[in-house]
């Protein structure tokens, strides 16, 4: 994927690829190295994921341009990522010609989301999001975990786990853990 997105913005009259990485950790370095005008940040990347890369770099350069790039939607993830910093978002499956008319867009100063992401923002808008502590327990309960393990892995009562979960299915509106699971992973509050 990278080396098409690199052979395509070369190709362009007016970019020039400064500088790639393998890593958050690494992104984060080259950005600092090379403050590019704007930065096409893969979300999912060993290390430090995109939002912690994002994140990074906003605390460095609070004026730094982001473009995150995933193959995920979700209300939740878009949310993540544009609270960590990113300008606008961007599917790993949208066309090639789309991804270089959003990096020019969000150069301009435009906040670029796809169609398919807005309707999921729209379509959540108003519902309450899950806090980390509650994405932790969804985590371990996709893990397959009992509350009981849960609790002893997050040093938390077996009380205060079912508590969270109870929480979890009414903002997620899902009838039991298979489903809040499933909701979850489509809405980006845990990874697939």
């Amino acid at each position: 994927m990278r080396e098409g997105l690199r052979a395509t913005l070369e190709r362009q009259n007016d970019m020039t690829v400064v500088a790639e990485a393998d890593d958050g950790v690494t992104a984060v370095a080259r950005f600092r190295e090379h403050h590019p005008d704007l930065t096409l940040m893969d979300l999912q990347m060993p290390t430090l994921d995109g939002f912690g890369a994002i994140a990074s770099i906003r605390a460095h350069d609070p004026q730094a341009v982001i473009v995150a790039l995933t193959s995920y939607a979700g209300d939740a993830r878009v949310g993540r990522a544009l609270s960590a910093g990113a300008a606008s978002y961007v599917l790993k499956t949208s066309r090639a010609k789309d991804i270089v008319a959003t990096l020019r867009r969000t150069l301009s100063g435009e906040k670029v989301l796809d169609d398919t992401i807005a309707q999921d923002l729209a379509a959540y808008a108003g519902h309450e999001m899950l806090t980390p502590r509650e994405i932790s327990v969804l985590q371990l309960v996709a893990g397959g975990h009992i509350n009981r393990d849960i609790g002893r892995k997050l040093n938390v009562s077996e009380e205060a786990v079912k508590a969270r979960t109870k929480s979890i299915f009414a903002k997620l509106n899902a009838r039991d853990r298979a489903h809040a699971v499933t909701i979850a992973r489509q809405r980006g509050f845990i990874d697939c």
